[in-house]
């Protein structure tokens, strides 16, 4: 039975069918072939679609999607180019804090991506700096986008693994923030290597100024985690509360966004939920049928057969992971793969919150990995660089996430600093 899952799914993926639809499908036949009911099917569906926590999902989508097209990412460069703009190759470091800023806000790799890219690219190409290396380098900052809370997978994992949200936000600081300097100390060596001209003077006057451009758009994170970690609101009046927010800032504080606009971002980011939801749906079935013939611990024994090491085991999940992130997009890996992972972690003795974290991770370098590398056709649509230009230069940054993953993978395990 686990042949004919796997096996049927894989087959419909390089059919090039699309996941929801290939999940759906191979629920359906290895339904048939257990002689059940295929009434489970619209129950499960139902069923997996009906949870309140996924309530944030489309509103913080939707609040990131009103956000990006404002002015909020272009003030958060200026900002960010205010304080660390006078380095050697400054603008790279501002791309990528400038990803960090947004990524508090919007949730979604993607969209950080464009965010950021749309205002800074055009500059970067102006002061002569490497096309190739800074579209890969704002694709790369792009995955910060979904590991810095408020986090849309980070949700998605919470509902399926019966977890905080709370937890997850509050551990998904340090590991973004580890990201993002990563790729802050990669870009100083690069434009140090090839002698990249420092940018404009520091200088106190300008930061204030651009603090208060800013400072609207900086509010965000900290009225939804605020409210979040206050018990203020739970995370679904939270997503709700920052599109109500990107709406009043849009609307009436920088008052570049029209009604027809906002129409024609809700429709695009109803869009992009519905695809996510059917996931869910028809992962939910598929989810049904993995507990109910019990193949996640049939799994789970047979992985640890192959190592009684936790350290072992952990890195050839890692592994699973990255790539589950080549290939598939990262909504539809973490839907499929937590079920599947449950029963080893918690057989391991594994935080369930840590290995969100890892999950969450794992999948987010899978956004700068070719073929479904979704953060690098953004940048590459917003670059007219080929992808394939852009692949090369993102190899070494792809390395830097990678130890960046081991790292919080690991270190937890013997400084317990989940919280």
């Amino acid at each position: 039975m686990i042949t004919l899952l796997f096996g049927t799914f894989l087959v419909l993926l390089f059919l090039g069918v699309p996941v929801a639809i290939g999940i759906g499908l191979t629920s359906m036949v290895v339904l048939m072939s257990q002689d059940t009911s295929l009434i489970v099917l619209p129950q499960r569906m139902f069923a997996g679609a009906d949870s309140f926590p996924l309530v944030a999902v489309p509103f913080f989508i939707l609040a990131g999607d009103l956000l990006a097209h404002g002015k909020v990412s272009e003030k958060l460069v200026q900002f960010a180019d205010s304080i660390l703009g006078f380095l050697k190759g400054g603008l790279w470091v501002v791309a990528v804090m400038a990803s960090m800023f947004f990524a508090a806000i919007s949730g979604s790799g993607a969209a950080t991506t464009a965010a950021v890219g749309t205002p800074l690219i055009p500059e970067l190409r102006k002061k002569n700096y490497s096309g190739e290396f800074s579209a890969a380098l704002i694709a790369a900052g792009g995955c910060t986008g979904v590991v810095i809370p408020p986090s849309v997978p980070m949700i998605l994992y919470a509902v399926i693994a019966d977890q905080s949200v709370a937890r997850l936000f509050l551990n998904g600081f340090i590991p973004g923030a580890l990201m993002g300097l990563s790729l802050i100390a990669a870009a100083l060596y690069v434009a140090h290597k090839n002698n990249y001209p420092t940018g404009a003077k520091f200088s106190a006057a300008n930061i204030w100024k651009t603090f208060k451009g800013a400072v609207w758009g900086l509010m965000t994170p900290v009225i939804i985690l605020g409210g979040i970690f206050t018990g203020f609101f739970t995370p679904s009046e939270a997503a709700v509360i920052a599109v109500d927010w990107a709406l009043f800032v849009a609307i009436f504080i920088y008052k570049d966004m029209q009604w027809r606009d906002i129409f024609k971002i809700v429709t695009r980011s109803a869009i992009t939920m519905s695809v996510i939801m059917f996931i869910i749906a028809t992962s939910s079935t598929l989810s049904w049928i993995l507990a109910n013939w019990q193949i996640p611990s049939m799994i789970a024994n047979t992985i640890l057969s192959l190592s009684e090491n936790k350290l072992v085991l952990l890195l050839l999940i890692n592994v699973i992971i990255l790539l589950a992130g080549i290939f598939m997009e990262t909504a539809s890996a973490l839907i499929i793969l937590t079920p599947v992972f449950l029963p080893l972690v918690n057989q391991l003795g594994i935080d369930l919150v840590h290995f969100g974290l890892i999950m969450v991770m794992g999948l987010a370098i899978g956004m700068i990995t070719p073929p479904v590398a979704i953060n690098l056709y953004v940048a590459s649509t917003i670059s007219e660089i080929p992808i394939e230009k852009i692949s090369k230069a993102v190899i070494p940054l792809m390395v830097i996430l990678v130890f960046v993953l081991l790292v919080i993978t690991y270190v937890p395990l013997f400084f317990d600093v989940i919280i």
